[in-house]
């Protein structure tokens, strides 16, 4: 008794816990240490997203402390719950939940270092290669830094990500036309169409770029309309086409996924269609035994009664008859019992339940069809009822659907009594005023385009095997039913539940190739009528919903490749001639060697005037020069023709009509001091 007080106030001094809800207490619930970490595989994070909403709510089944004898805490604020994920840790159903740690680590963190990596090299490597001027190094630390900030922006902000490396080759120079940014600019706008949702975001951010250099270009470039041009196209060749390119791989990819999700669908409604036929058949069976059955319980009662009242009889023999009456009524009302529940709702049929086939050909050929019984005999004696019913039914729809799908075709029925079993052949050629190559369209059978599955699965049942397809034009049905196996069948090779679920092959990771379709969507689609296609009457199929799909895959890419072609063409109109302009400005303001070399300091403009270059340069190195006589107008001229490189220029300044100084200015990354300066005394 002392033992019971005490164990009652230590249960009222530390109560349980609540329960857990459902997901967690299930037998995937993340296992929990002593410590109040939660043990269990990644794919938890939602349900820890939701442990810490509940916990920051003081939800009842998140206790602090759980396991020591701590209720929950009234003052001291609340610990933060995270969620620490190991892998391997079996799964438990005891599950203590308490303060928890958050250490996820995020995707994708090496690619993005990589990426980071590969978009820093360009922007590093241009200054010590002299393709630009050189820049301090705490402007290439900063760019880095920048470029490293845009790479981590690319997967949740994209937009951002890519207005980043524009202000980077804005500040650089105002037509964004770097060597060092443009590979930055042209990837991070590939991601953004492969990471937005919708175009308008992007489009808004190529136009805030456009509208961000226009500014910059008339104040910063000797040559506005030039310098437009380039940052024209370099926004529509560097950034547009590249998120175009983007914006294809994602509309792929989603409709690729689109794809399996369809023939994942197509494959579930096909095995509700073969289901649904298959126990549609199993009922018709059962009505056939109920109505063979059904019979000889009758006659066993009839001849129990018969027994009964037989004179002779022993009063012990005539009770045991009375039982065996009684039982075999009360077996044949429970059997129709049974059956009524089986039974199709459709109308009953008109055929009698024990027609010979030998009958139903004699009435369909009374009826106008064109069929003849190849080697005609009555049914075998021996023939188990379950084979013979089985035989008949190939017949009749074999008949049924020649009927409906070839009229006036000449229909060949053989039934063959082997030793142990039944072989039923029924052929029917192409329809009157139909080529050979001419297939019977798939339509529906005798019950909704299931027929041939009913006929498939009450062979199987009865232990046989079953083909039907196109034969020389027309379609072929043939049927085995073994005599010993008749009644034992092999449910369980058709039945639903003999099936494992099937899993399909996950989504492309967009590296191009994408796997083939599920074999069965493929090889075994259900046609519209219902019916598989795989089972019509030869020839070619109709249009299956894969085959929509197909078609609209097309489709899609046909709408895609027009616009990529026109941007394509007209980003390449552009660019070409935006950079035949550039070659033309810079190859038309050299002044050789030779020809400065001749210029003489104090000569008269007139004298000097027919050795300079029809044009100028337009974007001088004057940060490169030395300082301008006062009052002096100087002009520059490239030392050579060669383009995308810094070569050294040449300044001429004149004064009061007379060349007052020349200069060589080294190229980018060359001599800092001049070599040649001549001025006018």
């Amino acid at each position: 008794m002392t033992f019971v007080n005490g164990w009652v106030r230590l249960r009222r001094a530390f109560p349980p816990a609540p329960p857990l809800p459902e997901t967690w207490a299930s037998p995937r619930t993340p296992v929990s240490s002593s410590a109040g970490r939660i043990l269990g595989p990644p794919a938890l994070e939602d349900t820890a997203r939701s442990a810490e909403k509940g916990a920051r709510g003081r939800s009842p089944w998140i206790r602090e402390g759980a396991g020591r004898g701590k209720g929950p805490p009234q003052a001291h604020p609340r610990p933060p719950v995270s969620l620490t994920f190991v892998r391997g840790v079996a799964p438990s159903s005891a599950c203590t939940v308490g303060p928890v740690r958050r250490t996820v680590t995020p995707r994708g963190t090496l690619p993005d270092v990589l990426l980071w990596a590969a978009l820093a090299a360009p922007a590093l490597a241009v200054g010590p290669l002299g393709l630009n001027a050189p820049r301090p190094w705490w402007l290439r630390t900063a760019d880095c830094a920048v470029l490293a900030l845009a790479v981590a922006l690319s997967r949740s902000r994209p937009v951002p990500a890519l207005l980043l490396v524009a202000g980077l080759g804005l500040a650089v120079s105002p037509s964004l036309f770097t060597l060092g940014y443009g590979p930055a600019l042209a990837v991070l706008a590939y991601l953004l169409g492969r990471r937005a949702d919708g175009p308008r975001p992007a489009l808004y951010a190529f136009a805030g770029v456009a509208a961000a250099g226009t500014p910059l270009v008339v104040l910063r470039g000797a040559d506005p309309v030039v310098e437009w041009l380039v940052l024209t196209g370099t926004l529509l060749f560097g950034a547009v086409f590249p998120w175009l390119v983007g914006r294809y791989r994602r509309q792929d990819r989603a409709l690729v996924a689109a794809g399996w999700g369809r023939a994942a669908q197509l494959e579930r409604e096909q095995e509700i269609v073969a289901d649904r036929a298959r126990l549609r058949e199993r009922a018709r069976i059962a009505q056939d035994m109920h109505d063979s059955l059904g019979h000889e319980l009758s006659l066993i009662a009839l001849r129990a009664g018969a027994l009964q009242v037989a004179p002779g009889l022993a009063p012990e023999h005539r009770a045991a008859a009375a039982e065996l009456r009684g039982a075999a009524a009360d077996a044949t009302d429970r059997l129709r019992e049974i059956i009524g529940i089986l039974r199709d709702p459709s109308p009953p049929s008109l055929t009698p339940a024990d027609e010979t086939i030998t009958a139903l050909v004699a009435r369909a050929s009374a009826s106008g069809l064109h069929v003849r019984l190849c080697a005609p005999r009555e049914e075998a004696e021996g023939a188990p009822s379950m084979a013979a019913r089985a035989a008949y039914r190939v017949v009749q729809e074999a008949l049924t659907n020649a009927a409906k799908h070839a009229p006036g075709a000449e229909v060949a029925v053989d039934v063959e009594e082997r030793p142990g079993e039944t072989a039923v052949t029924v052929v029917n050629g192409p329809a009157p005023g139909e080529g050979p190559d001419r297939a019977l369209d798939p339509a529906p059978a005798s019950h909704g385009g299931t027929g041939l599955l009913g006929l498939r699965e009450r062979v199987a049942l009865a232990g046989g095997d079953f083909t039907a397809g196109p034969y020389q034009g027309g379609f072929r049905v043939r049927a085995r039913l073994p005599h010993a196996a008749a009644g034992a069948g092999r449910p369980g090779r058709h039945a639903p539940e003999a099936r494992a679920p099937r899993e399909h092959p996950p989504v492309p990771d967009g590296t191009g190739a994408h796997p083939a379709p599920p074999a069965r969507a493929l090889a075994d689609p259900v046609a519209p009528g219902g019916t598989p296609s795989g089972e019509t009457a030869g020839g070619p199929r109709d249009a299956t919903p894969l085959d929509a799909f197909a078609r609209a895959r097309r489709a899609t890419r046909r709408g895609t490749v027009v616009p990529f072609a026109v941007a394509g063409a007209g980003a390449a109109v552009f660019v070409t001639a935006a950079f035949g302009w550039y070659a033309y400005v810079k190859t038309h303001s050299v002044l050789t060697p030779a020809e400065y070399a001749g210029l003489r300091v104090g000569a008269p403009y007139a004298a000097v005037a027919p050795v300079l270059p029809d044009r100028r340069v337009t974007d001088p190195p004057s940060d490169r020069a030395p300082e301008p006589p006062a009052g002096a107008d100087c002009r520059y001229y490239r030392a050579t023709g060669e383009l995308f490189v810094s070569v050294d220029h040449y300044r001429l300044c004149f004064r009061d009509g007379r060349l007052v100084a020349k200069d060589r200015v080294p190229r980018a990354g060359g001599a800092t001091e001049i070599v040649e300066q001549e001025k006018k005394e």
